[in-house]
């Protein structure tokens, strides 16, 4: 019988601006055997966000409340600005007693990155960089990718992504695997939100953003000493760029060409993960290994937080 889990949904930053997708999410989900909860956070709105700094803040402080069962899965709902407020205002500590350890996947990408940068350099939880309720199981079609890399990594204790790389040269390191949204990883530079990972893996990836930009974040990296410790950059998708005739042939291709040889480390692109329809499942603060032979990569990783199966 297949495993059927708990999910709950939060609604860290924005509020859901596509109602549709939201209702096609929770019904694939429930018509999979599984149970949504906190359906109550897709109506909430205030200005661009889904409820206010403190209801937003709450979502994940509930998972700190030990008189609560907590949920196999925690889902973010969608991603658009609105994690930064937050950050404060989450209880670190009970988190780290609650959470650690806890056999929960907490999951989501784009603006969730930052949530997943304070949890782990706050609280050392571990999380999953992966889909989002509306822009991945409500989108149509269902990217079967995404789906199926899902549901194989939260139900067994391992997990891989595998992706042609042509160009990278081959390579074999081990490390700390975790990234996200390149603006939200660069923007927490300095800050007590901002985790401190020795010898990484880094994945990135943005969306609408110039390539000058895209450089210009990944140099904030490098300056502030982040790149250069770790031991490989890898590049997930960067959607819906925008170059300029003033670029005169200035793209991200040469943006992350410059960025590696500044930077010193191996650099791997094609990484399916990001803002379009076809994402792998990553961890955040999880030992990985990463191989690239004859054009071909992989990201192997184990450990991660996952549900229960039983």
């Amino acid at each position: 019988m297949p495993v059927s889990y708990d999910i709950q949904l939060i609604a860290p930053a924005g509020y859901p601006h596509n109602p549709e997708a939201m209702r096609i999410g929770v019904e694939r989900l429930e018509a999979a055997g599984h149970r949504v909860h906190g359906k109550d956070v897709l109506k909430r709105r205030e200005l661009r966000f889904a409820g206010s700094d403190a209801e937003r803040a709450a979502d994940l402080n509930a998972l700190a409340d030990p008189s609560k069962p907590l949920p196999d899965i925690v889902l973010s709902i969608r991603g658009g600005y609105g994690a930064h407020p937050v950050l404060p205002l989450l209880d670190y500590d009970r988190l780290r007693a609650r959470l650690g350890g806890a056999p929960v996947a907490l999951v989501g990408h784009s603006d969730f990155t930052a949530l997943q940068c304070a949890l782990f350099a706050r609280s050392g939880v571990a999380t999953l960089g992966g889909p989002m309720l509306g822009p991945d199981f409500g989108s149509q079609p269902l990217d079967p990718l995404t789906w199926d890399s899902f549901w194989q990594t939260v139900g067994s204790g391992g997990g891989e992504a595998a992706w042609d790389a042509p160009g990278a040269r081959d390579l074999e390191v081990e490390g700390t695997v975790w990234g996200g949204n390149l603006a939200m990883l660069s923007s927490l530079v300095g800050s007590d939100f901002f985790p401190r990972i020795e010898g990484g893996i880094l994945f990135v990836e943005d969306i609408a953003e110039p390539p000058y930009r895209v450089e210009r974040m990944l140099y904030h990296l490098l300056h502030a000493g982040v790149l250069g410790r770790q031991k490989a950059l890898v590049i997930g998708d960067f959607t819906s760029c925008r170059v300029a005739e003033y670029d005169n042939g200035y793209d991200l291709s040469v943006a992350f060409e410059r960025i590696g040889a500044a930077a010193g480390i191996p650099l791997v692109q094609g990484l399916p993960f990001g803002h379009g329809p076809a994402k792998f499942t990553l961890p955040f603060g999880i030992a990985g290994r990463l191989r690239v032979a004859d054009g071909r990569a992989s990201l192997a990783f184990s450990g991660h937080p996952r549900p229960k199966t039983s």
